[in-house]
């Protein structure tokens, strides 16, 4: 049964508590401690950018020019579309209700303990498996730099440092993420600034493409519509990331007013800076010239003649990969204290330190990064991409979540507390049943590819196995006289 409205950051689900629960155990504050909200708006407005923005957008963008040539722009606008979307729901329940959990607490308070259990362990478990991915790309990268250090040290270095920081202070997280977006962000902009000059003949000794690659080889539509759907399934998941703003939102000074800000402002941005760098792509490269697996903004940028592009771009999607990993280390852990907070992880997991850091959760959630390093040295690039599969559909399931918790929220906040709706979605409730019929939908064309058909059913089965843990979980809780 879904709990009565509060603004209490992690909430129990049930309905008319007869005890007070006691709180998560903390290490004893020091004098001159940090307050818990040290995160700033200009930290969540970068952190909603950096963590969408990453090697998805700068390297998986070829495969979707190949996949539906200058038609892939349309993919992007439908993916970008169906994100904001979600983006604005997760934003409109953070403001009324902030909590380290997020998505996660709102299902718990929505749709009952089950869904928040289930939701929050299937994001903790799948960034935790992000995490190492994103660590091992990284050390790939150095590894080619200084090819006399094992790849496997660089991972365990860069693994701790981060590791370290995020234990640290909820501060040091926040600046080191407001750098690694700021880079990304330049670099973004740079790209559309040479891009623009070069379609208006402006870059000394390149002729302006014109049209020629939107209406020759095949026109705009070269592979037909059904590429562009076939697009959709390549680039919808590089908007993942941008519900860890949601979960940084609670621990910033004015957690409303900073996740309104960060929201809105990073709608605009996330629209021009991914539109607008494939809009440039799709005017200046030849869709057919495109190599999966190789960074369509490298391709461009060396038709323009600029020097030392392809390393240019790899320092780029270097730093996208820590950024992310970083990002995802924040995320994971704050949804295993979340979780511990609610009894539905180890007690050990809510501890924080005295400068608010759930050093336990961050242990706890770089603890898989620290054994891949272990697997890929034994099995390289074989352990990895067997576990990405559980990754295909689950940010889709997660996102679904969302929508129902929102369907169900946002009239419950009208009819009984009206004051919280701080932030409204508008077009409620059409635009989130919009929003759900478009992830079923994207759900149903995995299920029909046979290129993502594998990836949606590792993600189905990790779904289901959560549930049976919940329903195990609720077995026990009604015999012990729990919620």
């Amino acid at each position: 049964m879904p709990a009565p409205l509060t603004t209490a950051p992690e909430p129990r689900a049930t309905p008319v508590p007869t005890a007070t629960p006691a709180p998560p155990p903390t290490e004893t504050p020091a004098p001159g401690a940090q307050p818990a909200g040290s995160l700033r708006p200009r930290h969540l407005t970068m952190l909603a950018l950096g963590g969408v923005i990453g090697a998805g957008l700068f390297v998986g963008s070829g495969t979707g020019l190949r996949v539906a040539g200058p038609a892939i722009i349309l993919s992007y606008a439908l993916a970008a579309a169906l994100a904001l979307l979600v983006m604005r729901m997760l934003g409109e329940m953070a403001a009324a209700m902030p909590a380290g959990g997020s998505f996660s607490v709102h299902a718990d308070r929505a749709l009952g303990r089950w869904a928040g259990f289930t939701s929050g362990w299937l994001y903790w478990a799948v960034t935790a498996i992000a995490i190492a991915i994103e660590l091992i790309a990284a050390a790939t990268i150095l590894h080619q730099w200084m090819p006399g250090v094992p790849r496997w040290l660089i991972a365990l270095v860069a693994l701790a440092v981060f590791t370290q920081s995020n234990m640290f202070s909820v501060s040091s997280f926040g600046e080191a993420e407001f750098w690694f977006a700021g880079i990304k962000v330049a670099a973004i902009i740079a790209f559309l600034a040479l891009g623009v000059a070069a379609f208006c003949g402006a870059v000394p000794g390149v002729d302006s493409p014109g049209m020629a690659n939107l209406t020759g080889r095949g026109g705009f539509l070269p592979q037909g519509w059904n590429s562009v759907v076939a697009g959709l399934l390549t680039v919808v998941f590089a908007f993942g990331g941008m519900e860890v703003i949601t979960m940084a939102a609670a621990e910033s000074r004015d957690p409303a007013r900073s996740v309104t800000k960060a929201v809105s402002s990073a709608i605009w941005r996330i629209s021009l800076f991914y539109l607008g760098s494939i809009a440039v792509i799709i005017t200046l490269l030849p869709w057919d010239s495109a190599t999966p697996g190789r960074s369509p903004y490298v391709a461009v940028l060396d038709g323009l003649g600029i020097p030392g592009a392809g390393r240019l771009i790899e320092v780029v999607v270097l730093i996208a990969l820590l950024s992310a990993m970083n990002a995802n280390l924040y995320g994971a852990s704050r949804m295993a204290h979340s979780l511990a907070a609610r009894g539905d992880a180890p007690r050990a997991l809510a501890r924080t330190s005295r400068r608010g850091a759930p050093r336990a959760a961050v242990a706890a959630s770089a603890a898989f990064a620290f054994v891949s390093i272990g697997l890929d040295h034994r099995w390289p690039d074989q352990i990895l991409p067997f576990l990405a599969k559980a990754m295909g559909g689950s940010m889709l399931y997660m996102w679904l979540t969302v929508a129902a918790a929102h369907l169900v929220l946002r009239r419950r906040l009208e009819r009984e507390a009206p004051h919280l709706l701080v932030v409204r979605m508008r077009g409620f409730p059409y635009l989130s049943w919009l929003a759900a019929g478009g992830i079923v939908g994207v759900l149903l064309l995995m299920a029909r590819d046979p290129g993502t058909r594998g990836q949606l059913g590792w993600s189905s089965l990790l779904v289901l196995v959560l549930l049976a843990a919940a329903g195990v979980r609720a077995v026990g809780d009604r015999r012990g006289g729990g919620r």
